[in-house]
């Protein structure tokens, strides 16, 4: 469905129609950035969204702005002692027309802004605050695209590996699916992309728009060449094309297959079949197939009754050359390893062993223990891999629960959304990676940033899981699809004895 989304461009109108609408203000097009780099990823992958939003980003910001390498210059003008001949010649264009770049506009300037002469320590000033805000709006993009895949069970492989290992480790629980997994991560997306939007305007001066240009002219004429940019570039998209309107259409109705097939609130479709017949992915499979064939050209019916009537060419939607290009079969391979490295570690009794010697983290509340939970993982996950992490320790924790008789997914979803809470490092995940190769953030920049946005994001996922997460999955109780006496876990139960018995004999 996302191959199918970038082949036809609608992100990339979807993208310009969410900045048309918030405005150019830094504080609300870093809003607008935030808000269009999650949406995407929950469809997209993160790093396909963030390798999209960041030439956009740019281009706006260098309207806003002017070129990047000249702020950086300008900045550093009253720092370095040897400039004194760059120092004379930026003074002797003082009292000069401003250039378009610093100033931003076309139209002609008055006669008191021509010989308007404007201290070093004004353009210094300006400089170095036009530069944080160009930082904030790098760094806001791939910390939007990881909130954002947190959201649906499709957005980020950990919530895929989640899924796994509750069919594998707990077949009778059916709480989790689409739309259950979406209504309670969605609002605790919303609630963590708020503040973190705050912590980063707030961080890098978005907020005060005041401080981006001392002159109230300059600023406002750079805006409506900012805002200008953005109109051009949504209007040479042109009116909706066929393509667009097609998977927009499909798009929507498998959100709507998904969210309305056990929405366990009410009965959803999936009671027309028989229980356990239908599932997630049989609506993703016929989408998906209807894609392969329907057209991406309105197809004409003059044919109809003109047989030698001229015919657009048929193209699908979706080939399967594009499908081979885009789809990230790696990923596949991966989540299929995982499952069997998870399985591996519950047969063995690997799992049960760790968990046992964790047997003292038991005595911890269990609110407490979900704040450690989340805290050990976002950590851990920015030196390895989310897919990796949650691989390693969702059965240890699972485990755990059983051990500490809590609701195994008291502990399973906050550690599989805090493997998506990397935000410290460059090398954390692919879309820092991106966003840090434009050669302007720096490794502090994005751990004094990233230090926060962890921190914000355990307390997010500790509110919800101990508010609307206990209220949706009966998290205060102890599940009879757990419990000890079940099928499954007595084999387990036995199998650990032996090992026990074993080593005690040996």
């Amino acid at each position: 469905m996302a191959s199918s989304v970038e082949e036809c461009g609608l992100h990339h109108r979807i993208a310009l129609k969410v900045l048309t609408i918030v405005g150019v203000k830094p504080a609300w097009l870093i809003l607008g950035m935030m808000m269009t780099s999650s949406f995407l990823s929950m469809w997209l992958s993160n790093t396909a969204t963030t390798a999209m939003m960041l030439p956009i980003a740019n281009a706006i910001l260098e309207n806003l702005f002017g070129d990047l390498e000249t702020l950086k210059q300008k900045s550093k003008f009253a720092e370095d002692p040897d400039s004194d001949i760059i120092i004379d010649q930026l003074t002797l264009k003082l009292h000069s027309v401003p250039s378009e770049k610093q100033i931003l506009s076309e139209g002609q300037m008055d006669e008191t802004e021509q010989t308007e002469v404007r201290t070093m320590e004004e353009i210094q000033s300006e400089s170095k605050i036009q530069l944080k805000v160009w930082k904030g709006f790098l760094i806001c993009i791939p910390y939007a695209a990881s909130i954002g895949g947190t959201a649906t069970l499709t957005g980020t492989a950990p919530n895929l590996i989640l899924i796994g290992q509750l069919k594998s480790h707990f077949p009778d629980c059916d709480l989790i699916n689409f739309g259950s997994w979406f209504a309670f991560s969605f609002p605790l997306m919303l609630l963590f992309l708020f503040l973190a939007w705050l912590w980063i305007a707030f961080l890098y001066g978005g907020l005060n728009t005041r401080l981006c240009f001392k002159k109230d002219e300059q600023r406002s004429q750079a805006e409506a060449r900012a805002k200008a940019l953005i109109v051009e570039d949504y209007r040479k998209l042109g009116p909706i094309k066929f393509a667009e309107g097609a998977v927009s259409f499909f798009f929507i109705l498998f959100a709507v297959l998904l969210f309305t097939r056990d929405p366990k609130f009410v009965p959803g479709w999936s009671v027309l079949f028989k229980k356990g017949y239908v599932s997630d992915a049989v609506t993703g499979v016929i989408i998906v197939s209807i894609l392969f064939f329907f057209p991406s050209q309105k197809p004409s019916l003059r044919w109809w009754l003109d047989p030698q009537a001229s015919n657009t060419p048929y193209v699908p939607l979706l080939s399967w050359k594009k499908a081979q290009e885009t789809v990230p079969w790696n990923i596949m391979l991966l989540l299929g390893g995982g499952f069997a490295m998870a399985k591996a570690c519950e047969e063995s009794g690997l799992a049960s062993w760790i968990g046992g010697h964790l047997q003292p983290l038991a005595k911890v509340p269990p609110a407490a223990a979900v704040i450690l939970i989340t805290a050990f993982l976002a950590c851990f996950t920015e030196l390895a891999s989310n897919t990796a992490t949650i691989i390693i320790f969702l059965p240890v924790i699972t485990e755990l629960a059983i051990h500490a008789s809590v609701n195994p997914l008291y502990f399973m979803i906050p550690a599989t959304i805090g493997c998506s809470y990397a935000f410290m490092l460059p090398v954390s995940t692919p879309p820092n990676s991106i966003a840090f190769a434009s050669g302007h953030l720096m490794v502090k920049d994005m751990v004094k940033t990233g230090f926060v946005m962890n921190i914000l994001g355990v307390l997010s996922v500790s509110l919800a899981m101990n508010t609307w997460g206990v209220a949706m999955f009966n998290l205060d109780t102890f599940p009879d699809w757990a419990h000890p006496l079940n099928k499954s876990a007595v084999i387990d139960d036995v199998h650990f004895s032996s090992v026990q018995s074993l080593n005690a004999t040996v």
